[in-house]
């Protein structure tokens, strides 16, 4: 469903979302993915105990890594070993990206959820609860997957 201001029910108020909370990359070869993305462009890779609680797991089985970029954004990459290869030309597919996250206080976790379905804006995913937090799913306009989500209580 497309929105319009005038078919708005309830939103989120500027300041709801706090920050991106994290960037996930869908990647084929995961070491060729970290050298890249830890050597060439110099980003800092989460090792030992900088490595979250919740993904500890997921780093040692080398099914997950996580970056930070500059700005303090994690840039998290998932080993996607049967990934189709992109279209040759980059203006066509955005093939790589798996979601962009919202960061949201866990007291506003529900009142998203209620924005949304408010909204009539279609779930593709959740809401699921993780040991790294509560997240639900959803496309844009332009069919890019968003993802709201709180670290756990």
């Amino acid at each position: 469903m497309v929105t319009t201001p005038s078919s708005l029910n309830s939103v989120l108020i500027p300041g709801n979302l706090r920050r991106v909370h994290h960037i996930a990359l869908n990647v084929k070869d995961m070491q060729a993915s970290r050298h890249f993305y830890g050597t060439i462009l110099g980003l800092h890779e989460l090792t030992g105990d900088a490595v979250p609680a919740t993904l500890v797991e997921m780093v040692a089985a080398g099914k997950v890594a996580n970056f930070v970029t500059p700005d303090g954004t994690i840039l998290d990459l998932f080993w996607t070993p049967d990934l189709k290869p992109p279209n040759p030309d980059p203006e066509q597919n955005f093939t790589r990206a798996y979601h962009l996250a919202f960061d949201i206080d866990p007291r506003l976790f529900e009142r998203a959820l209620a924005v949304l379905r408010e909204n009539e804006i279609a779930i593709a995913h959740g809401p699921v609860t993780r040991p790294t937090g509560r997240g639900v799913y959803f496309y844009d306009p332009d069919g890019f997957m968003i993802e709201i989500r709180c670290d756990p209580h």
